[in-house]
């Protein structure tokens, strides 16, 4: 028979990546079941953009699992570490950030987050609460629990290294700060992306070293953007962010690959892999148009679902539009910029700029001024009275 620790953890390892470890999890939920004392759940997210997209609610979706059931979670804003510049998978050092900057990308993030997470059982914290308090002396302390050689194993760190790239030292730094926002926090769990593996697995064991219980270790696995491929970036143009129009964020979950729909089904939405199994037997198309309605709700509301569903109908499905206009094929996913140029609807990059940035070009029905939006599959594309259809 199933007990409620064990459908808990069934609830909890959904879209997880990897669990270190799965026995420490069950004890520790068991303890906290036995003392009435709620874990401490934490992921830190360093402002270095001012808007979020669907691949980071991948990791704010499983902590708002954690929050469903009664745990505390901590939404950690990297003040601090931000300064320094997350080194994960990055090849060049990253540049850091303005105070001004950071201070500002924290005030956004704050409002976007509580779309999914309960602002009401959501921890706050900024790790400059304890980073900037730090004297010298305790840097100094700090470094000294960890080794170079221990830091050079991290993948990024040992390519450029290989590579004869340079490596500056306060990026040595990152992982070891991280790691000591858990000591900071007494957590039991910490989670990220796959990509912060290295960082969580030294929280780890900086907590055994500080006298903590070492805390449990739950990764998210990258979100594919809209090829398919590439993670979702912003700076890839192949993400959704979740301030955009419903309109627009409709359209482009409507663009992802049959394949691709059901990982964004396991990692965006709370059905379950039995539920997810039954809709496979759906018409693709259908369960698309769902998953793209679960979505817009979520970040915007029900009725604008329904709004961005039928827009979508009839503007790229109904085809209202002319019946006959200019093909445009493209032989590769393109930014935007370079499909108006290319297929004629602008006479330069700087016409094109012109006429995004005057909300002139008009994408599946939708105002589009995003330059760096990468078109792949079938679109319908409008500048003025000129058409294009983009295959």
């Amino acid at each position: 028979m199933i007990s409620s620790v064990d459908e808990d953890l069934i609830y909890l390892k959904k879209g997880l990546a990897e669990l270190i470890r799965e026995e420490d999890l069950r004890g520790r939920l068991l303890l906290a079941r036995r003392e009435g004392r709620p874990l401490r759940v934490k992921a830190g997210f360093d402002p270095t953009a001012p808007d979020l997209h669907l691949g980071h609610t991948v990791l704010l979706r499983k902590m708002k699992h954690f929050q469903d059931l009664g745990h505390t979670v901590i939404f950690l804003v990297g003040d601090s570490t931000a300064m320094i510049g997350d080194p994960s998978g990055r090849n060049v050092t990253r540049p850091p950030l303005t105070p001004e900057e950071i201070q500002a990308n924290t005030e956004t993030y704050k409002t976007q987050v509580f779309k999914i997470l309960d602002p009401a059982k959501t921890e706050v914290r900024f790790n400059s609460e304890w980073l900037g308090k730090m004297s010298f002396e305790d840097m100094v302390r700090l470094c000294s629990k960890y080794t170079l050689a221990r830091i050079m194993e991290r993948d990024e760190f040992a390519k450029r290294y290989a590579a004869n790239v340079p490596i500056s030292i306060h990026e040595l730094l990152y992982p070891l700060v991280q790691g000591y926002d858990s000591v900071a926090l007494r957590c039991d769990v910490e989670m990220g992306g796959t990509d912060q593996k290295f960082n969580l697995l030294v929280g780890r064991e900086l907590q055994k070293d500080f006298g903590q219980p070492s805390q449990i270790v739950a990764t998210t696995p990258l979100l594919e953007g809209l090829d398919g491929e590439k993670k979702m970036s912003k700076s890839l143009g192949n993400y959704i962010g979740i301030t955009e129009e419903a309109g627009v964020m409709f359209r482009k979950v409507m663009q992802i690959s049959d394949q691709l729909m059901w990982r964004y089904y396991e990692l965006l939405t709370d059905k379950s892999l039995a539920e997810i199994e039954v809709l496979k037997t759906a018409h693709p198309m259908n369960a698309k148009k769902d998953l793209a309605r679960i979505i817009v709700t979520d970040f915007h509301s029900a009725a604008a679902a329904t709004s961005a569903a039928q827009q979508f109908s009839s503007v790229v499905q109904n085809k209202q539009v002319p019946d006959e206009m200019e093909t445009f094929v493209l032989s590769e996913p393109m930014r935007l910029d370079k499909v108006l140029l290319t297929s004629g609807l602008a006479s330069s990059m700087s016409d094109a700029m012109r006429k995004l940035e005057s909300n002139a070009v008009d994408l599946d029905g939708t105002k589009q001024s995003d330059r760096f939006l990468v078109l792949q599959g079938e679109h319908i594309l409008k500048v003025g009275k000129n058409w294009r259809r983009i295959m």
